[in-house]
């Protein structure tokens, strides 16, 4: 009995040793293998600061990139982080000319092989039009996450280092590679071109609503459930580089509601707007005070794309009054569609091409 006791501590020490030896090995080896990651930060709810912890107004964007690294230590057990500030601004005040400054650090980061993935920290408000313009204009396969908050970082129950972390560990991920740009919000990882924001103040505030979620993240692991659609990065006809010299072409959402009245789109005709998309009623429809002024608006050379403001459903060829000079947005929101026109105004100029375009992408 002494004697198998004796080889049992002899046993269980040379298993202690071992689990030492191979712990403290993990822990110097994977630190060189490790994704390198970049985060950029650009400011919003994740980098704001509230009066007190139960306040419910708070300052967006003051928070710098270090701080929001600091306030999740663990993200240093999944890849080496390297972080940049490009902007810190409320994503309502996010622009097309920092979507360029954005994109163009991204394709240089890449094309140097300074980095394996990106994590952008964003304003939820805009965060879904950034992402698709993202997904459109980036030439690489290499994984581009988006995330945020919809706390402030010293609210109750803030939920900006949890997305954090999702969002390093996605971007880290080799099966994120191919995939587009995404973004992850409350363990739910969202295709660019597919997801929305659907509440105002719920931390669960986005949902793809004709998709749904392409994935989900688990103890730090992305479970896939689908891929997202396939014209994405390197499947885009548009380049970042190709678009950093140039102004992006003026193109505007108009609203369609009972009674609407040609006003906003007579001013948008005067003002030499290029491209109007129309967020219509139900499939794309709207009153006969903006019919009538979007066929002048049509007939003065601007480009119509009928859209819904319905979450559900996209517009198809089955849009009543739908005439040969106009397209529709298929499952595109208004906002994204209007994206997808901007850039597509840079290289098209008739009316099939441009409706060639959006059948190919919708």
């Amino acid at each position: 009995m002494v004697t198998k006791i004796t080889n049992m501590k002899k046993s269980l020490k040379k298993y202690v040793l071992t689990t030492i030896l191979l712990c403290s090995v993990l822990q110097i080896l994977p630190a060189e293998n490790r994704p390198r990651i970049t985060i950029i930060a650009t400011g919003g709810t994740i980098a704001g600061i509230s009066s007190s912890p139960t306040e419910a107004s708070y300052d967006p964007a003051r928070l710098s990139v270090e701080v929001l690294m600091e306030q999740v230590p663990a993200l240093n057990d999944v890849a080496q982080i390297n972080g940049f500030q490009l902007c810190n601004v409320a994503s309502q005040h996010m622009t097309t000319a920092i979507w360029i400054r954005l994109a163009s650090v991204i394709d240089s980061l890449f094309s140097n092989g300074q980095c394996d993935g990106i994590v952008v920290t964003h304003g939820t408000d805009t965060m879904e039009e950034t992402a698709f313009f993202l997904d459109l204009v980036l030439p690489h396969q290499n994984p581009v996450i988006l995330t945020g908050a919809m706390r402030p970082s010293n609210g109750l129950g803030a939920d900006g280092p949890a997305n954090l972390f999702n969002a390093v560990c996605l971007a880290a991920d080799s099966a994120a590679h191919g995939r587009g740009v995404m973004a992850v919000m409350n363990d739910y990882i969202f295709a660019a071109a597919e997801f929305t924001k659907t509440h105002t103040v719920n931390p669960q505030a986005f949902e793809s609503p004709d998709h749904g979620p392409i994935g989900v993240i688990r103890g730090g692991k992305p479970v896939f459930f689908r891929s997202p659609r396939p014209v994405h990065t390197v499947h885009s006809r548009f380049s970042i580089r190709q678009l950093q010299q140039i102004v992006l072409p003026r193109v505007e959402v108009v609203l369609s509601y009972a009674g609407a009245s040609s006003i906003p789109v007579e001013a948008l005709i005067e003002n030499g707007v290029e491209g109007i998309v129309v967020a219509g009623v139900g499939h794309g429809n709207y009153s006969l005070d903006i019919e009538k002024s979007i066929d002048r608006a049509v007939r003065c050379g601007v480009f119509v794309v009928r859209g819904s403001r319905v979450l559900r459903g996209g517009v198809t060829f089955g849009v009543e009054s739908l005439s040969d000079s106009q397209i529709v947005s298929g499952f595109l929101s208004p906002q994204k569609a209007r994206i997808l026109l901007m850039l597509a105004l840079t290289r098209y100029n008739t009316v099939e091409q441009v409706g060639e375009l959006f059948g190919r992408y919708r």
